[in-house]
């Protein structure tokens, strides 16, 4: 095994990975510092370039790369892989959209982009999949030890069995689902019994036409929610709870999946900057230490428990918010990994960009900590018409500083705010607010209160919106 020289600082390691039109395989050299990278050329179409996808396995760090549209919009796009001392080296280049990674335990195999890699390296192209934009790699339901399933930004849904790479077409969910806006399909995984898949194309508010699917693999399609999400994560074992983020006009969506039944949760959004389906690239929910989840979701890290202890979802903690794209993250080599998509001329629709950038951040996961300080607002109603003595969705509200609570109705009545300090279901009250019909009421809480979960009564009948704000 290769170390790295003790002079090299965890910020410092950089191996940028770019991908736009003609591409040449560099390397620099900086006293001190390994920064090996990939260099592409640019043309008229000057994309996107980001790394969509990091796998370690076989002792190297597998990379693939992503443009806007592949080969249209430039080339240089492929499979990559790192060693331990950041030396990189392009393995193939068809020039396509992928953002899929697997591991298939019956085989001993990584899946990432259209390739399936052994554990000594040796890797294979997938033919029947390079031409298609791979967003998720899924196991099987019927048949896990030979077959897994693929879908594609567009929506089309492939298996495919690993022994002899040829993939099938199962449906097209775009179809399925009547969907007319542009589809934007990320995330998918499979447990208990179902697959789940997401869609974030999200142009507007008040649209829609994204959403989260789940299938048994005998009827048809159901609709979970008909706005955007973006990755489905889950562990083979401690519960199989599976985990889906998303968000809507109001908050950041967290769902879990729990012994079969959906349970919704809402935390608040860090940043306005990710809410247009363009603007969000693979935000993902990942392992990144020993059974540990992270969660990045509208630019913020949350540490994330993969159990459901007494079937409920707590501990959901914010850790920092950020303005970097990531469409992937793994550990490597103690390291913490995060891929990237940093600026985009988008056929210099930005003038002022030049170049498209990405790279690959290296670090440690405790670093998150000493980001940006965990921000954010949203609420469970947003104009929304709401029955009396019916509650709201549970809202996060832990780990932040300071917390207040912005009321609105059109009608006079009031506002009954509860919270469920140990995170099992048990909610208790905290005030009982009284709204005057079309006037602003605001709640500001105590410095440093806090709960897992807070939720809102209304004692009436009315057209209300209620958003928190936490700094």
């Amino acid at each position: 095994m290769t170390y790295l020289p003790r002079s090299v600082t965890r910020r410092s390691l950089l191996a940028s990975l770019a991908a736009t039109t003609g591409y040449a395989v560099a390397q620099k050299v900086i006293p001190g510092i390994p920064n090996v990278g990939i260099r592409s050329d640019n043309n008229a179409a000057r994309t996107e370039c980001g790394v969509g996808a990091l796998m370690p396995w076989a002792d190297g760090l597998y990379a693939v790369t992503y443009n806007s549209s592949g080969k249209r919009t430039g080339t240089g796009l492929g499979l990559y892989r790192l060693e331990d001392d950041l030396k990189i080296e392009a393995l193939d280049m068809p020039n396509g959209v992928y953002a899929n990674r697997f591991i298939h335990h019956a085989s001993n195999q990584c899946i990432i982009g259209p390739y399936i890699i052994d554990s000594t390296g040796k890797w294979r192209r997938i033919e029947g999949l390079v031409e298609h934009r791979l967003t998720s790699t899924m196991p099987h339901l019927t048949d896990p030890k030979n077959r897994v399933y693929f879908m594609t930004m567009e929506g089309l849904m492939f298996e495919m069995d690993v022994n002899d790479l040829k993939p099938r077409l199962l449906t097209d969910l775009t179809k399925d689902m009547s969907i007319k806006a542009q589809p934007h399909f990320k995330g998918g995984y499979t447990a208990q019994g179902r697959v789940v898949v997401s869609n974030n194309g999200f142009f507007a508010y008040g649209e829609t036409q994204a959403g989260l699917f789940e299938w048994d693999g005998k009827g048809p399609w159901r609709r979970i929610s008909d706005k955007p999400h973006m990755d489905v994560a889950a562990r083979e074992n401690m519960g199989n709870v599976m985990f889906a983020s998303g968000w809507d006009e109001k908050s950041v969506l967290f769902r879990a999946l729990v012994k079969g039944e959906w349970q919704l949760y809402r935390l608040p959004k860090p940043s306005h900057a990710f809410e247009q389906g363009w603007q969000t690239e693979w935000m993902r929910i990942r392992e990144v230490e020993t059974e540990h989840y992270m969660m990045d979701i509208q630019g913020m890290f949350y540490e994330l428990q993969p159990i459901a202890f007494e079937d409920r979802i707590w501990g959901v903690k914010p850790v920092c918010q950020h303005l970097r794209i990531i469409p992937d993250y793994c550990s490597f080599r103690g390291m913490l990994a995060l891929g990237g998509n940093e600026t985009t001329p988008n056929n210099d629709n930005n003038a002022v960009v030049g170049q498209p950038q990405s790279g690959i951040w290296f670090g440690k996961t405790d670093d998150l900590w000493s980001w940006g300080k965990p921000k954010g607002w949203g609420g469970p109603w947003r104009k929304d018409m709401v029955k009396a003595g019916e509650p709201s969705d549970p809202f996060l509200f832990t780990s932040f500083e300071h917390k207040m609570l912005h009321l609105i109705s059109d009608k006079a009545g009031t506002v009954e705010i509860q919270i469920d300090f140990l995170g099992d279901g048990t909610w208790v009250k905290y005030e009982t607010v009284k709204l005057a019909a079309g006037e602003y009421h605001p709640v500001i809480f105590p410095e440093g209160f806090s709960a897992q979960w807070t939720r809102l009564v209304p004692g009436v009948s009315a057209k209300m919106t209620a958003e928190f704000m936490f700094t």
